[in-house]
């Protein structure tokens, strides 16, 4: 638990922050006791094997490399490898550009007040681009390529990166003073998203001050909710008896943007905005728990009774959900859709299957915790958005079970069916859907090392699981043969015939990460993979239009890697499977998100977050990074400036597809 007078220690780093503190209770087989489980059967563990037996998961050539290896000319990527390393600045493949879009304080209307950092009011981040931008889409207006809405996620502060004259160093170690009100109110106004228009001038993209479709949600601003669980009783507060309207959404990790030209946002690590305590005997302090409510890690219910679960008892019920924004209204009220269930929500990719409906793959980024899929009731209709507008308030949550096998089975999540009774505390669905981690842990499904990503491939039928590792790991097993698994895997889901929409399914691993030439590491990518192109803790992912899937990473810092995080290009077929490539890799300190390339596969817009946050590891800092001291002012490079989250365009010089 963190300390609420150094909030650097939840903000430094989503290894640290959302690696989370494992709150499933269950004695369910995890993933990794089922991969031993199946290879066991299969007779690949044997002697030395053992550790490594995950590798025969992959494609045959993909075994360990002891040095470096040329790219595969079976590759489907084509590009110079970035060289992996540490520095203060970004860094792209050869041929190139990334240029910076729109970076934290950036106006996002007209009339927005210029950044001023040492000034900072919560009125003028209400209309300036917010923090630590996340979750990257883009929607194209009129179908036009070079002009389109782009919706950004903005995930959390770093109170010691954003304001000056709070941190001091003890013992060398950050201490950041408790935040006052006006604080508190502008981090609440730096959190949410913000919806711009942009538009390509001369090659390159640029925002639209004046774009009639630009808006920000942020932590305050009223959202509506819908579904099973609108209305219930234990989404009834005091300020909405109704339990239908909540002011704001917090934590927006990932997202999506939906057939129908919809924004999604993903709320995740919901607990550590509330402090408070309930009693034992409290009718929500079991499932409080299993959340890891509170954690009070901001100080925002100091002035915000809502978030003080001693003052209200039921405000917390109302975040951890889905939210819908229509980009179209920029007057809409943004829907928490109750129906895809109550988690650490990553993401929220969604494909159109084959029969019309439309799935969702969800992520519950926490150690031990569950992967799971929506299916819409209804079906899409694209030549009628607004039929399309409700496919979310009715369909089936399903969890996954991963079989020994080689079967996943998705079980469904619906009230009255198995365990999911009165008799075991669900009442109804919207029980079920508030609580879905007991839910899902009584249903048995399979406890996995922080699920991310998940990233549909609508070209091969497959979904890609992104698992970013797990460093409380005591027992060594075949999926996950370290102890303290630092460094994640990507799994590979196979549906039934292709359909997206199936129960069953097989599974494969396409890569284990880390360091090939440690032998105890047991990383498998293809022998193909430089030195540059292994990574670690995969977390965001995207699938481009030829189906091809790009990897980002959290966790690739000095300390872990040797190398920051980036973007890299992973080979899922033929004789290159499991072949990686570096394409992007941020500045020191900071995370890579929201890989997001247009259609037309001429832009790649990245979204680099907390940069400067760290750089104690680096010989160009070697100390603390602070609003006063960072490790680097990226992306200004001006002494006047602190360093800022920011998204990225890239795009080929010249014009041309990316890779």
């Amino acid at each position: 638990m963190r300390d609420q007078q150094t909030p650097n220690i939840f903000r430094t780093s989503k290894l640290e922050e959302a690696d989370g503190p494992g709150l499933n209770p269950t004695g369910n087989r995890t993933m990794g006791e089922i991969i031993a489980a199946r290879f066991s059967r299969r007779g690949f563990l044997k002697g030395s094997m053992a550790v490594t037996a995950i590798s025969a998961t992959v494609s045959p050539i993909a075994l360990l490399s002891a040095g470096d290896a040329q790219a595969s000319s079976a590759s489907a990527f084509n590009f110079p490898e970035v060289t992996a390393g540490v520095d203060a600045n970004h860094h792209v493949a050869e041929g190139y550009d990334a240029d910076v879009l729109l970076r934290w304080g950036d106006k996002v209307f007209a009339d927005a007040p210029d950044f001023d950092p040492a000034n900072q009011s919560e009125a003028a981040q209400e209309r300036q681009f917010g923090y630590n931008n996340d979750f990257v889409g883009f929607i194209p207006l009129d179908g036009a390529a070079d002009r389109g809405l782009l919706v950004v996620n903005h995930e959390y502060t770093n109170e010691h990166l954003m304001f000056p004259g709070i941190v001091t160093i003890k013992d060398g170690e950050i201490e950041v003073t408790e935040a006052d009100e006006t604080r508190v109110n502008i981090e609440m106004a730096a959190h949410g998203g913000t919806v711009i228009e942009i538009r390509k001038v001369d090659g390159k993209w640029q925002p639209v001050l004046d774009g009639a479709l630009n808006r920000r949600i942020t932590a305050k601003t009223e959202m509506a909710v819908s579904g099973p669980a609108a209305g219930h009783a234990r989404l009834q507060t005091v300020a909405d008896p109704s339990g239908t309207k909540v002011f704001g959404t917090i934590n927006n990790c990932a997202g999506g943007v939906t057939p129908w030209g919809t924004y999604i946002m993903a709320e995740e690590n919901i607990h550590g905005y509330f402090m408070g305590e309930l009693p034992a005997d409290h009718p929500e302090a079991a499932n409080y728990e299993r959340l890891g409510i509170p954690e009070a890690t901001y100080a925002w219910g100091k002035y915000h009774e809502r978030f003080d679960i001693s003052k209200d008892s039921n405000e917390a019920n109302r975040f951890g959900w889905i939210v819908e924004v229509d980009v179209m209204d920029p007057a809409s009220t943004p829907k928490k859709r109750t129906a895809l269930g109550r988690f650490k929500h990553e993401g929220a990719e969604s494909v159109v299957a084959k029969d019309g409906r439309v799935v969702f793959y969800l992520g519950d980024d926490e150690r031990f915790d569950y992967v799971y899929k929506f299916v819409t009731a209804g079906t899409y209709n694209p030549d009628d958005r607004a039929a399309n507008m409700d496919l979310l308030d009715e369909g089936t949550l399903y969890v996954a079970r991963f079989h020994d096998d080689g079967r996943v089975e998705w079980l469904p999540l619906v009230h009255g069916e198995g365990p999911l009774t009165e008799a075991n505390g669900f009442a109804s669905q919207a029980d079920v859907l508030i609580e879905t981690r007991r839910a899902a842990d009584l249903l048995e499904a399979t406890p996995m090392d922080r699920p991310e990503d998940i990233q549909p491939n609508p070209v091969t039928g497959r979904a890609y699981v992104m698992l970013t590792n797990n460093t409380k790991r005591e027992e060594a097993n075949a999926a996950n043969p370290r102890v303290e698994n630092a460094f994640g895997h990507i799994i590979e889901i196979i549906e039934q015939d292709g359909d997206f929409t199936a129960t069953t399914g097989t599974w494969e691993i396409l890569v284990k990460c880390g360091d090939p030439k440690i032998a105890e590491v047991g990383a498998t990518f293809s022998t193909e993979t430089t030195v540059n192109g292994w990574f670690g803790m995969p977390d965001n992912a995207a699938v481009d239009s030829d189906g091809r899937l790009w990897v980002s990473t959290d966790g690739n810092s000095m300390g872990d890697t040797g190398r920051t995080d980036g973007l890299w290009a992973v080979d899922t077929e033929g004789s290159a499977r499991g072949t990686s490539r570096l394409f992007y890799r941020v500045p020191v300190g900071g995370e890579m998100c929201g890989p997001c390339i247009t259609e037309d596969m001429t832009t790649f817009f990245v979204a680099v977050q907390h940069p400067g946050d760290g750089g104690d590891d680096w010989e160009g800092h070697g100390r603390p990074s602070y609003y006063e001291d960072l490790s680097t002012r990226w992306p200004d490079f001006d002494d006047a400036m602190p360093v800022r989250p920011a998204v990225v365009a890239i795009t080929r010089q010249g014009g041309g597809r990316i890779g």
